[in-house]
């Protein structure tokens, strides 16, 4: 994925929406606004606000709307990784201090929520309000739902496939989904466009998440990101259940992942039946079927550079290694 070039496409209004960011996220008290800056600075890819833009052009004409709907996306984002920090106790965030080790849980908390509340605002002023804000409180609670569920899921261990697939719809597609939509709604998109960009970013947020579950045993921490992190925290993934579905020590490996936090060695046992049972392979074919259903789901849509984009977004899934 070329992000330059896609931001160089995707000129004026990607100039217009980070502008737009950082005045919705000024505040008059220093630390606040510090804080803002250096996260505002280190953004990390900023793919949905790229997927909205490119599926407003391609689906229509941006608009005001369209602008907005990009930069609530990121900002809704963001604040669910300052609360997602604290959840899961990470210190580090892109490579940096997460705000939650540099400020406290407290502060990461109510920072994320002051980036929510401005994300609400920026929506509630959409000529559409009464449509727009009952996917963006839908996507609000799928948020909320598919964490609760990964924590409940964590305690027992007894993540299913349907469980798992329900949690990363939730914690990851649902957003991806209101971005795409949104974007095609702002730009005057028919119902037929407005299904294909619904269609495409649930498959495309689920491939997106599977990829990261997959880099999380087998990614190379020497570029910036940790791996292991997921059976530390108890969670159940697409990589561990393909291992699970060919062997006969389930309930054994189901329970070492109970117990991990007293038996800390039990995260390489885990990681190597992964590795011994082909998870990691298996897990892969699966990531190609969402990645393929994303993109036919995109075949409604006129040609355009922006629908080859999009394309070319959600094949990049297949090989990304960050």
């Amino acid at each position: 994925m070329d992000r330059r070039r896609i931001i160089s496409l995707l000129d004026p209004e990607w100039t217009r929406m980070t502008g737009l960011m950082r005045q919705s996220l000024s505040s008059c008290v220093p630390l606040l606004d510090k804080t803002n800056c250096s996260i505002m600075d280190n953004m990390g890819k900023m793919l949905r606000p790229m997927l909205s833009l490119l599926m407003a052009r391609a689906c229509g004409k941006p608009d005001e709307d369209s602008i907005r709907f990009a930069a609530a996306s990121e900002m809704l984002h963001n604040a669910t990784l300052m609360h997602d920090d604290v959840t899961d106790g990470s210190l580090e965030r892109r490579g940096r201090p997460s705000v939650m080790s540099l400020l406290g849980s407290g502060a990461a908390v109510l920072i994320g929520d002051f980036w929510l509340s401005k994300a609400v605002e920026l929506i509630s002023s959409s000529g559409n309000r009464d449509d727009v804000m009952k996917l963006f409180s839908k996507t609000l609670s799928d948020l909320a739902e598919g964490e609760i569920l990964q924590m409940e899921k964590a305690g027992t261990a007894d993540t299913s496939e349907e469980d798992y697939l329900r949690i990363i719809y939730c914690k990851t597609a649902s957003l991806f989904e209101a971005t795409c939509v949104l974007g095609a709604i702002s730009a005057g998109g028919c119902p037929k466009y407005i299904d294909a960009a619904r269609s495409y970013a649930a498959n495309a947020g689920i491939a997106f998440q599977i990829k990261d579950d997959i880099l999380d045993y087998a990614g190379d921490e020497s570029l910036g990101k940790p791996v292991g992190v997921d059976v530390a925290e108890q969670k159940i993934t697409l990589p561990l259940l393909e291992a699970l579905k060919s062997s006969d020590r389930v309930e054994e490996v189901r329970g070492m992942i109970r117990d991990i936090r007293n038996h800390p060695d039990y995260c390489s046992e885990v990681r190597r039946f992964v590795y011994d049972n082909h998870g990691i392979e298996k897990a892969a074919v699966r990531l190609d079927g969402f990645i393929s259903r994303a993109e036919e789901a995109l075949v409604p849509l006129p040609a355009s550079v922006e629908k080859d984009m999009l394309v070319e977004l959600v094949r990049y899934n297949a090989f990304r290694r960050v």
